[in-house]
This record gives C-alpha cells, structure tokens and sequence, in this order.
C-alpha cells in the first residue's frame, strides 16, 4: 500500500473545515513486535477515535497517518450530507 503524501490528511483537513469543524488530531502509537517496533497511527475528528486498519515500519509512518485519515473521511462524509454542513452538532 502506497499512499501520495498527505492526499487524505488534506482531503480530511478541507472536510472538517467545510463542516466547520476542529482540524483533525493525529496520535501516532507504537507496537513493540519482537526485536522490532511496528507504528500506526490514531485521528480524532469530532469526538471520535479513528485507528488505521495497519502497522507499518517507521520508515512508513506518513502511511499509518494517511490510512487513519482516509477511514476517518470516509466516515464522516459517509454520515453527513452536504446539506448538514452548516450544523454543529454531532458528527456521529
């Protein structure tokens, strides 16, 4: 899994704000696996925790980020229509 630099993370970042919404909050975790450390990556958007479906090597941290940031997208477009843009309550 290959992802371009920041497509989600922007793509997530203009969607909280067309939402008028905070900008999204990233958490990178790691795991300690054997004589290695897997990383991977947690976004808060509205309240809510979104983990990335993947653990990835250090030297592909930006990866665990975009895989938080496109599984938080398409949550929260997958819950609110355009026309609820303009509300402030709850995203979920």
């Amino acid at each position: 899994m290959s992802y371009n630099t920041k497509q989600w993370q922007n793509k997530l970042a203009d969607a909280c704000q067309s939402y008028h919404m905070p900008s999204p909050v990233y958490q990178v975790v790691s795991d300690r696996r054997g004589g290695r450390t897997a990383w991977s990556c947690r976004v808060e958007v509205g309240g809510e925790i979104i983990q990335a479906r993947f653990w990835f090597d250090g030297k592909n941290l930006e990866n665990a980020k975009e895989d938080a940031a496109e599984l938080a997208l398409n949550r929260l477009t997958s819950t609110r229509s355009p026309s609820s843009a303009t509300s402030r309550g709850s995203i979920w």
